[in-house]
C-alpha cells in the first residue's frame, strides 16, 4: 500500500508539472522603428492604453551624453506611430543632464504616468515623472520626487490590494547595490519607503502576487545570480533576499504574474554577455523553466526587457536590441 501511494504520488507530480506548463508562441515580432533622430536607445517600458500598446525608452548618441532623452510610441492598428520626444533633461540654455530609465504606469482612473530619472550617472540622479490624460498625446510638465526617493527606478509600479502603489525602486552608491520599495497613495501623495534586507548587492526589483498580501521581488545582482525576496503583509516588511539558482549575467530582468496566477520571467539567462534573452515560466515564482528563448546569438546586446499581459491574456514585451533599436514581440499562451 505505502509503494502505491508513493507512486500515486509521483504521478500526481508528473501529470501536475506538466499540466503548469505553457506554450507561449509568437504572434507578431518587429522594431517599434526602422529610423530615429538617435543612434542608440536603451531601457524600454510598456503599457496598454485603450487606444493600443504604448512604449517609452530613452535615445540619444550614446547612454550617459547629455542628448539622452525620453521617447514614446504608441502601436494601434496602423502599426508603431514616429517615435516622439516627451521629456529631456534641459536646465537652461547651455546645460542639460542625461535621462534615465522612463517607467510606465496607467491609473484606474485612465491617467499615465512616465517616471524617468535625470542626472549625469545613476549614482547621483534624481527622479522626476509627468502625467498624461490623453493616453499620452500631451505631457505635463516635469515634476520631482521627494529627496531620497527616485520611483520605480526600472520596472514597472504595482498596485496592492489596499489601493496604495508601490514602485520597485533602488540605491546604486559607491558601487553598493541597494533595493527598497517606495509607496504612495494614488495620487502620488505621502512618500515613504521600505528596505529590502540581505547580503546581496541587489538593485531593481520587480513584483510577484501570491495572492492576499504575499508579494515577492526579483532583482539583478553582483554575485551572478537572480536573488528574491518575500513579503507577508504588503511590502511592508521583507525576507532577506536569497538566490533564485537562476544562473544570471546581472543586466535588467523583469517579471509579470498573470491573471491565472501563473507567473513570467525576462532575463539574460547566461553568466556574462548580454547576447542571448530567454522568457521563464513559473507556477511557484520559485522554480523556473525556459519556455521561450527570444534572442539567441554569438555576440551583441539583447537585454532590459518589459513585459505585461493585456486585457485578452496575450502578452507583450519590449527590449533593447544591439542598443540600436527597440524591439517588441507579442505572445499569446
Amino acid at each position: 500500500m505505502a509503494i502505491l501511494i508513493q507512486l500515486i504520488g509521483i504521478l500526481f507530480q508528473i501529470t501536475s508539472s506538466d499540466s503548469e506548463k505553457i506554450n507561449p508562441k509568437i504572434i507578431s515580432q518587429e522594431f517599434i522603428y526602422e529610423n530615429a533622430p538617435f543612434p542608440s536607445c536603451h531601457a524600454s517600458t510598456l503599457i496598454e492604453t485603450e487606444d493600443g500598446i504604448l512604449a517609452a525608452w530613452f535615445g540619444g548618441t550614446y547612454e550617459r551624453h547629455p542628448d539622452v532623452s525620453i521617447y514614446t510610441s504608441l502601436r494601434d492598428q496602423k502599426g508603431w506611430s514616429t517615435p516622439t520626444l516627451v521629456a529631456d533633461g534641459i536646465e537652461n540654455e547651455v546645460f542639460r543632464n542625461p535621462t534615465w530609465n522612463p517607467v510606465l504606469y496607467q491609473k484606474s482612473d485612465g491617467e499615465i504616468l512616465l517616471f524617468y530619472k535625470e542626472g549625469p550617472n545613476p549614482r547621483e540622479w534624481w527622479g522626476l515623472y509627468k502625467k498624461s490624460n490623453d493616453g499620452g498625446k500631451s505631457w505635463s510638465k516635469a515634476i520631482q520626487t521627494p529627496p531620497g526617493f527616485l520611483g520605480p527606478v526600472k520596472n514597472k509600479s504595482v498596485k496592492l490590494s489596499d489601493g496604495n502603489l508601490m514602485h520597485p525602486s533602488s540605491f546604486e552608491t559607491n558601487g553598493v547595490w541597494t533595493s527598497h520599495m517606495e509607496f504612495t497613495n494614488a495620487d502620488l501623495e505621502n512618500w515613504r519607503k521600505v528596505e529590502v534586507p540581505g547580503p546581496f548587492q541587489a538593485i531593481q526589483p520587480t513584483v510577484l502576487f501570491h495572492g492576499n498580501e504575499k508579494l515577492q521581488i526579483l532583482t539583478r545582482t553582483q554575485e551572478g545570480v537572480i536573488a528574491t525576496a518575500f513579503s507577508e503583509n504588503n511590502g511592508k516588511t521583507w525576507t532577506e533576499l536569497s538566490s533564485t539558482g537562476l544562473v544570471h549575467n546581472g543586466s535588467g530582468i523583469d517579471a509579470v504574474t498573470l491573471e491565472d496566477g501563473y507567473h513570467l520571467l525576462v532575463c539574460n539567462l547566461i553568466p556574462k554577455g548580454r547576447n542571448k534573452l530567454s522568457l521563464l515560466g513559473s507556477a511557484d515564482g520559485l522554480n523556473w523553466e525556459e519556455i521561450l528563448v527570444l534572442e539567441d546569438e554569438k555576440s551583441g546586446e539583447f537585454s532590459y526587457p518589459a513585459i505585461i499581459q493585456a486585457k485578452d491574456g496575450s502578452i507583450h514585451l519590449t527590449y533593447t536590441y544591439q542598443r540600436e533599436k527597440i524591439k517588441y514581440v507579442h505572445l499569446s499562451l
